[in-house]
């Protein structure tokens, strides 16, 4: 198995892991807020020392590609572009939704014999990044930004099987889809993390499902919108 480095900062969270043979060697995870620029060079040292002291070589870098934060991800593709480079190995990009799902398919609870998983990222207003996937990982329905009313996923309930939401979006949809939706079923505490990324990015590894290094840019979803400030009084 390859050892590979992944770093995640898609969101207000900002997570690095050490990773091998489908091990977590050593991960690094900030819940407080946006520090990223400060904070992930740091991780990525602490990790890149501790692989040294075992004696191990960095086979790969896997970076969350978004949705998610327009100024988190670039921070991340920065440094994993640069480590890249420095290092000579390749570069793999990994789905920040997909990173969500297996957090949950392997959360250890029952969600029936074919659920579909819905992550959702919150975005402004009533809009969130979403997709939903079943227990392959195939997607039902691709990712996008999606602006919530009574009648969002649809088409998911249709298939009478059970819809497992989750992210800082979730709540949004849960105060519309709840009351009129039984079978839907919302997942708390759920957030991109760097360790959740091990087996995506172990399976992308054994593929040769790399990105390329120079031109690779994160998964927005949307156009990124400037807000001009506000004049001073």
């Amino acid at each position: 198995m390859a050892v590979i480095l992944n770093i995640d900062t898609s969101t207000t969270v900002c997570s690095t892991a050490l990773t091998a043979e489908g091990m977590i060697l050593k991960h690094f995870e900030d819940f407080k807020g946006r520090n990223h620029a400060a904070l992930l060079s740091g991780y990525i040292k602490a990790c890149l020392d501790h692989a040294r002291e075992k004696e191990i070589t960095l086979d790969a870098v896997a970076v969350s590609m978004g949705p998610g934060s327009y100024t988190g991800l670039r921070i991340g593709l920065s440094e994993a572009k640069g480590l890249a480079y420095a290092l000579d190995i390749p570069m793999i990009g990994i789905s920040t939704l997909q990173i969500m799902v297996t957090h949950v398919m392997f959360d250890g609870e029952d969600y029936g014999d074919d659920p579909i998983f819905v992550p959702m990222i919150d975005a402004r207003r009533m809009e969130v990044y979403t997709a939903a996937y079943d227990m392959a990982l195939g997607e039902v329905m691709t990712p996008q930004p999606l602006i919530l009313d009574e009648n969002s996923y649809a088409d998911l309930f249709s298939s009478g099987r059970t819809i497992v939401f989750f992210g800082d979006g979730s709540d949004k949809a849960r105060e519309l889809i709840c009351g009129i939706r039984p079978e839907a079923r919302f997942v708390s505490g759920v957030v991109p993390l760097a360790v959740d990324m091990l087996a995506l990015a172990e399976r992308a590894y054994s593929r040769r499902e790399f990105i390329d290094t120079a031109y690779s840019v994160p998964s927005y979803l949307k156009d990124f919108q400037a807000t001009k400030p506000k004049p001073r009084l």
